[in-house]
């Protein structure tokens, strides 16, 4: 049975272990050990505001974590804290989009609806909060997921890190009501 909650900052080690794992079983294919290696060192991670706004949730089964993704009312689209020097304003709901954010599935538990089932939820809740439009940065592995999600890219780039490494990244969007 699968329960998701929002997360806590006592979840923060569990969720750094996710994510590692995550991020180097499901990139393959999809990126090289070093694309995978500076994305882990300078931008995935667990953004704490998002679980100290309440909006980053964890899936959970058989007591541990099986998946983790959230949603924001800041401005910062992607990245974890390693990736934050300032502060991190709201976002205008009526005109701007509301922030998918860092989702990461066990990949023992890959393709089994978690990733649709976090997804779900952030999406009542920006809609909660009166947002009318999602968007998200989307690494090549996510994408397929973000597609059947109903996004769609609008923009394509290359994410420069500090140690040089480029990371083919796709910008996407979609309606918030859309089902």
């Amino acid at each position: 049975m699968l329960r998701v909650r929002q997360a806590t900052r006592a979840d923060v080690a569990m969720l750094e272990e996710l994510i590692a794992r995550s991020a180097r079983a499901l990139s393959s294919g999809y990126y090289t050990t070093a694309q995978v290696d500076s994305l882990l060192q300078y931008v995935f991670g667990t953004d704490t505001q998002l679980i100290d706004d309440g909006t980053y949730l964890v899936a959970e089964r058989d007591g541990g974590l099986v998946g983790a993704g959230g949603w924001s009312r800041r401005r910062t689209l992607f990245g974890g804290d390693q990736m934050k020097e300032r502060e991190d304003p709201l976002l205008d709901p009526s005109v701007e989009p509301a922030r998918i954010r860092a989702f990461f599935v066990d990949p023992a538990a890959a393709r089994q609806g978690i990733g649709r089932r976090l997804f779900d939820e952030c999406r009542a809740a920006a809609i909660a909060a009166g947002f009318r439009t999602l968007t998200l940065v989307a690494t090549l592995p996510g994408e397929p997921l973000y597609r059947a999600l109903g996004f769609t890219v609008t923009e394509r780039f290359q994410l420069p890190l500090p140690d040089g490494v480029e990371i083919p990244v796709a910008r996407m969007s979609r309606d918030v009501r859309e089902p």
